[in-house]
């Protein structure tokens, strides 16, 4: 029986698959943010070039291609409602992309996919400018580039890896110059690839309400909120309460912030102790809130963007964060906030809507009767969360009307904003004015960079309560439920952390190695943040500083890179001209063997390449004695081995010196 061979693939096919593939590795990042029938239309398109390409079928008609493309056009108007903007943009050069590639009948149309992928790569990093997304970027360079290069031999093809080292050299060319321009070229305020006004995704993150299960669903998600690298001395967990939106208003199932009406300025707080400093990388929320510990002592500033301090010591800027940013602040962690109120001014605090919760504000009447102040109401509550079998949980059961009555007389399970809104409303009822506070509580020190990492599960919230002579105390009741919520270690934080959702043993090596594994990448994902992403205008203005340069205006600034990126292409010209000196001299060697060749009669065709001539010249008659065609067979071999390869164990004077002998047999 015989053996079935795989017939070799020819040389147009596998070029024409490799640019397919490096198409596809262009269009990936963006399959996410694009609307689902332009990546169905897109993945078809592709799929039917590389169909045709296998089975060496005809490319479909124009007049078959251009009422399809004019139908994708009218559907991407009806998606986005016009052509302008970044998310339209895409879609059309997606569009555009899939369909060049199956009209693509010359050069020239190659030379168009190949610049327009490398356009359309460029818009990858709009919607992302992660370090995965930038690695891939290159890869797809790289791709692209050995593909373009595969359809330039006109002779002998190298094999796929000589052509992407070939292309990696390339790549290596740029990258000095890249370095220049990025250290040098003048930064602007903002994201470099951001669009203004032209996003319509949000991240997941604390929102300016709070009703059961809103913070639930955030303890389930690993993203990363904030990250931060303290200049002093690490608080203990217990202290690490980041401060984010004040919520005072309740309508008996939602609470939510007060009318800007109903705030008034308020005198600053009476700070005691040393203050704590630190620096704060805030990740993209869509929310205008920055955080920071209780209480921050002034502003944070972030160049470029209004922030300011609301009466209840919240960090607001004045539009949305829809990037990464940077900004330091100081905290006090022991103070004391408004001593001093007047009366009326408490009443918003003690609101509660009618008609809501009746046996919680009998409750609350029975536990002030019997107490002889304040604080020992408020002790007399937390004793009752701590002894009574209530329970920690993020899937509690549902509540009804009267949710605050169904939690403490019924179901007794749920999340920390549960007992912070039961809490406050007990609070309330006793006549203590008093308010809930949402943020988020602990962190993670990463021991590879020392920065600790607060994650949206780590969002919390508690409770406050004014007393006379203290002002505005800050009191958890998820301490007296689930303590160990708040009194971890964030330098041990993750001993303790569940590795892929339970499924691996926390105390198992693997789990051990995994967590390692991912505390080494969330560090080089953080260096990527700080140092890349984060290279601002301050921080150019610093580096430059310490290089010596000192306070350059930005013409300065242009000639500087000017002079930087004329010395780099200059070093890179000197070391391209020695390689190009080397191979002169193989392209000198085999120009004088063409010349022989043609006193002989054989002279070579403009489209013959080294092997085809070498085959010419083997096989012709009586003109060329047999040991002039051996040295040519030889010559051409090694000609050809060294001009498309490389010769093993050869230096090339050796090369060189080899083809100059052969040269002389054949005279």
């Amino acid at each position: 029986m015989k053996r079935l061979q795989m017939r070799p693939m020819s040389r147009d096919k596998a070029n024409t698959l490799l640019l397919l593939l490096a198409c596809a590795l262009v269009l990936a990042p963006n399959v996410s943010n694009l609307p689902p029938w332009i990546v169905a239309v897109g993945s078809v398109m592709l799929l039917w070039r590389g169909w045709i390409t296998f089975r060496g079928n005809r490319m479909p008609s124009r007049w078959l291609l251009l009422p399809l493309a004019l139908l994708t056009m009218g559907g991407v108007y009806l998606t986005f409602k016009t052509f302008v903007g970044s998310e339209a943009g895409v879609a059309v050069l997606t569009l555009l992309l899939t369909f060049k590639l199956l009209e693509m009948h010359a050069g020239r149309d190659l030379f168009a996919v190949v610049f327009l992928s490398f356009f359309l790569l460029l818009t990858n990093f709009f919607n992302s400018q992660s370090l995965p997304i930038a690695a891939l970027s290159i890869i797809s360079v790289l791709m692209m580039l050995a593909a373009q290069l595969s359809f330039q031999y006109t002779g002998a093809i190298p094999s796929l890896r000589r052509r992407l080292q070939l292309a990696g050299k390339i790549l290596l060319l740029a990258v000095p110059l890249t370095i220049v321009l990025f250290v040098l070229f003048p930064r602007i305020q903002g994201p470099l690839w951001g669009m203004p006004n032209d996003t319509k995704t949000a991240r997941s993150g604390l929102s300016n309400s709070m009703s059961p299960g809103n913070i639930a669903k955030l303890a389930l998600s690993a993203e990363v909120a904030f990250r931060v690298k303290f200049l002093d001395a690490v608080p203990q967990n217990n202290q690490l309460y980041w401060r984010g939106i004040v919520l005072e208003q309740y309508d008996g199932r939602t609470w939510t912030r007060a009318q800007a009406s109903r705030r008034s300025t308020l005198p600053a707080p009476q700070a005691r102790g040393e203050p704590v400093r630190y620096q704060v990388t805030q990740e993209a929320s869509s929310e205008p809130w920055l955080f920071a510990l209780e209480l921050p002592n002034a502003v944070p500033q972030l160049a470029g963007k209004l922030v300011g301090k609301t009466p209840a010591y919240e960090l607001r800027v004045a539009r949305p964060i829809t990037e990464r940013i940077r900004y330091d602040v100081t905290s006090h962690l022991d103070f004391d906030f408004l001593q001093q109120a007047d009366p009326a001014s408490l009443k918003q605090w003690l609101a509660l809507p009618e008609h809501f919760n009746p046996r919680t504000i009998a409750l609350a009447a029975q536990i002030r009767g019997k107490s002889a102040n304040e604080q020992a109401a408020i002790d007399n509550v937390l004793q009752s969360f701590r002894n009574e079998p209530f329970r920690y949980t993020l899937e509690p059961p549902l509540l009804g009307a009267n949710s605050v009555d169904d939690f403490l007389f019924s179901t007794r399970a749920g999340f920390c904003e549960h007992y912070a809104s039961a809490f406050v409303v007990l609070m309330r009822a006793m006549g203590i004015p008093a308010r809930v506070v949402t943020g988020y509580q602990g962190g993670q020190i990463n021991p590879v960079d020392g920065y600790m990492i607060v994650r949206q599960s780590d969002a919390h919230a508690w409770a406050e309560v004014w007393l006379e002579q203290r002002g505005w105390v800050r009191i958890d009741p998820t301490t007296a439920v689930a303590p160990e919520r708040i009194d971890r270690n964030p330098a041990t934080a993750a001993a303790t952390e569940t590795v892929f959702g339970g499924l691996v043993n926390a105390n198992s090596g693997t789990a051990s190695w995994l967590r390692s594994l991912r505390f080494q990448w969330e560090a080089i994902n953080n260096g990527w943040n700080q140092w890349v992403l984060n290279y601002t205008p301050d921080e150019q203005k610093n580096l430059l500083r310490s290089l010596g340069f000192g306070n350059i205006d930005w013409q300065t600034l242009v000639l500087l890179l000017l002079a930087a990126a004329a010395t780099v292409m200059a070093i890179l010209a000197v070391l391209l001209l020695g390689t190009r000196r080397r191979s002169d001299a193989l392209e000198t060697a085999y120009a004088q063997f063409c010349k022989q060749m043609a006193r002989h009669g054989y002279a070579r065709a403009p489209y013959e390449g080294p092997r085809t001539y070498a085959l010419r010249l083997l096989a012709a008659d009586s003109a060329l004695t047999e040991k002039r065609k051996h040295a040519a067979g030889k010559f051409m071999a090694l000609y050809e081995k060294v001009r498309y390869g490389r010769a093993e164990n050869l230096s090339p004077s050796d090369v060189l010196s080899t083809l100059k002998s052969l040269l002389t047999q054949i005279r």
